[in-house]
């Protein structure tokens, strides 16, 4: 396996990092299905969840964290909005704000805590990657990507990301830390392309990325069940605005 390839995220100015004619559809289809507003809207939603999240999760704020504060606090991820009472256990809710601490705020490397978080919290594998990835991403955005099994599925190889991605970017690597390391790369290189600047507000930075994303795994999705799925079952998908909104975890927003 060759790898992800080393991107200039600074110069960005590797055509082949990116599937540029992809990305021209992909936003072309996305302005078809969401307003302006509607996007803008997502992106502010997106600025308040970082806010609070920032505030819940600063390390003074972890040392005194209560049973209500954790569970609204899983509730504004999509992937935990139902299993707060799994991922907290029986443990007092300081084993859990240490595990997220040590993820956040510990002295190994990255890759080593996402690794140790996934493996110490009640979440199969499946899940908790995407826990780990929304608690370091909306602590600190603009240093920290999101990943979630919608932006990139090891298993499956299916995502968002890998739509608008050149076919030399590799996603794949051997644990959940490695591949989150890689989904990053790729990520802050979509963070400075012209294409997601598009989506950039004063509420930007890389919460410009999520909006894109999640607008190309819409589009994917309604277009794939369009061709296999019925009509009838089609008219229950949640248009893009609705769907972006819950996969971000700002519908119902309770932090």
């Amino acid at each position: 396996m060759s790898g992800l390839r080393t991107i200039d995220v600074t110069g960005m100015d590797d055509p082949g990092v990116l599937d540029t004619p992809s990305v021209q559809e992909f936003l072309q289809e996305i302005h078809k299905r969401a307003t302006r507003e509607q996007l803008d809207a997502l992106l502010a939603a997106l600025g308040r969840k970082a806010q609070r999240f920032g505030e819940i999760l600063a390390p003074d704020a972890l040392t005194t964290m209560d049973e209500p504060t954790a569970r609204a606090l899983l509730r504004s991820i999509f992937v935990t909005r139902r299993r707060g009472g799994a991922v907290l256990g029986a443990d007092p809710v300081s084993v859990f704000a240490d595990r997220v601490a040590e993820l956040l705020y510990g002295s190994g490397p990255l890759e080593a805590r996402f690794d140790a978080f996934c493996a110490a919290v009640a979440l199969d594998e499946a899940h908790a990657p995407d826990l780990a990835a929304e608690l370091l991403h909306f602590s600190a955005p603009d240093v920290h990507p999101l990943w979630s099994r919608w932006i990139w599925d090891p298993r499956t190889r299916t995502g968002a990301l890998p739509l608008v991605m050149g076919d030399d970017v590799d996603l794949e690597a051997d644990g959940p830390g490695a591949v989150y390391a890689r989904v990053a790369q790729a990520s802050r290189f979509l963070d400075g392309t012209a294409e997601v600047a598009s989506f950039r507000t004063s509420a930007g930075g890389s919460l410009a990325t999520d909006v894109f994303l999640v607008g190309v795994y819409s589009v994917y999705m309604n277009t794939v069940l369009g061709l296999k799925m019925s009509q009838e079952f089609n008219a229950i998908v949640p248009a893009l605005p609705e769907l972006g909104r819950r996969l971000l975890g700002v519908h119902r927003m309770e932090v």
